[in-house]
């Protein structure tokens, strides 16, 4: 109805009658943010300010109330700054959020990183093909849309930029039949069904939620913090076997920089011991348990066996997970701060350090992903789960609760 760059692409009478006659017969509607004002308005609907996401999802739930299954407001009019309120300035625009609701009240955002691109002609069209085309695949309604989004922000991303004006997209992007768009690897990873619960299992595990509410055992947390102390001796051993493993200076100087990182990080497991009354000598003297053994050993092996994008595969549990366990510890409304023992570790795992090197690994493994096959991809997948598991296993060693 109202093209990207404004143009209104329909009379007031045919809008009339498609919100009267279509809408209650639409599965997914798809408006930009004039349309939906649009729409609304045709309505005698109060029309909100959108100054933030919210406002975006007020927007697609007024619109959902006229009869669509489900509504996909697309936020690309307004982008938004990182705390999700739109920009006032081309330097705030950070981010871009659809909105899907829908189903039993469903509310989906998908987060897009903002593009400065006029290569945008045809992306409402393209948008809903692809939804149609999920759908017909047999995806659920959230899964197709997002899965479309994604589909469109790489076609913006990687556009040839042709001619002057709003460019054509890069529909082909993904015809070398990899099975999630470029940049979206670990996204994809994580909401696979045979990854989605294990991963679920390990930041959301009863040890991790006991340090967050601060009812934790104290001697487990100190076993806890003596394993992973030698842990990550062996994780430092892995880090330089993917320095030598790796192909360019650019991933030999980053295996050396995690290096580093790990002896940062053994001070700070030094330093919570020597406040529990453990000294180093103690905790080098403190025998590996078997599943700090298992795990290690299973590292080393497939970077022993495999490659170095093996080897990160089987790495990216621990650097990702912790960082996810931590900013879920953080953000949510049960965790204890004032006078939780654990808050210091909470911290520490959301410090900037950590969080650009989770930001750093993640680009790298990225980058080298997409130049992997399908069914390497697959044994890549099937590394991941494996060490996930393991990383559970690490969890497993002391008890959650007290005794």
């Amino acid at each position: 109805m109202v093209s990207t760059s404004g143009a209104t692409l329909l009379p007031n009478e045919a809008i009339q009658h498609l919100c009267k006659h279509l809408l209650p017969h639409t599965t997914v509607l798809t408006p930009n943010i004039p349309e939906a004002i649009l729409i609304l308005s045709q309505n005698g609907q109060e029309v909100p300010e959108v100054r933030s996401v919210q406002d975006l999802e007020t927007v697609a739930q007024r619109i959902q109330a006229l009869g669509p299954k489900w509504v996909l407001v697309k936020g690309g009019h307004r982008p938004m700054k990182e705390d999700l309120t739109v920009a006032e300035t081309e330097e705030e625009r950070i981010v871009v959020i659809d909105v899907l609701v829908g189903g039993d009240g469903e509310v989906v955002r998908v987060e897009s990183p903002y593009q400065a691109s006029s290569s945008t002609h045809g992306t409402g069209c393209s948008l809903a093909s692809a939804i149609a085309s999920n759908l017909a695949k047999g995806l659920d309604t959230p899964t197709a849309v997002r899965s479309a989004c994604r589909y469109i922000e790489a076609a913006i991303r990687t556009a040839p930029g042709l001619g002057k004006g709003h460019g054509p997209l890069n529909h082909f992007h993904s015809t070398y039949s990899l099975p999630f768009a470029p940049g979206y690897f670990i996204e994809w990873l994580l909401e696979r069904p045979d990854v989605r619960d294990v991963w679920k299992e390990f930041v959301y595990h009863p040890f991790v939620m006991a340090m967050g509410d601060g009812t934790l055992p104290l001697e487990s947390f100190k076993g806890y913090i003596i394993q992973d102390y030698l842990y990550l001796i062996h994780f430092s051993r892995a880090n330089a076997l993917a320095a030598y493993k790796a192909q360019n200076i650019e991933d030999i100087s980053r295996a050396t920089e995690i290096v580093q990182h790990i002896m940062h990080e053994l001070k700070l497991h030094t330093s919570y011991c020597e406040s529990f009354g453990v000294s180093i000598e103690q905790i080098r003297a403190t025998p590996e348990k078997q599943a700090c053994t298992a795990y290690t050993r299973y590292v080393l092996d497939v970077g022993q066996n495999g490659d170095w994008v093996g080897l990160q595969m089987a790495l990216a549990p621990c650097l990702l997970g912790y960082g996810a366990a931590a900013k879920m510890l953080h953000d949510h409304e049960k965790t204890v701060r004032e006078g939780n023992t654990y808050w210091a570790w909470i911290k520490n795992y959301n410090e900037e350090d950590y969080t650009d090197a989770v930001k750093l690994g993640s680009a790298l493994l990225e980058k080298h992903i997409q130049l992997q096959s399908p069914s390497r991809i697959e044994e890549l997948v099937q590394i991941f789960i494996h060490a996930l598991k393991m990383e559970i296993g690490f969890w497993e060693m002391f008890p959650a609760k007290q005794t």
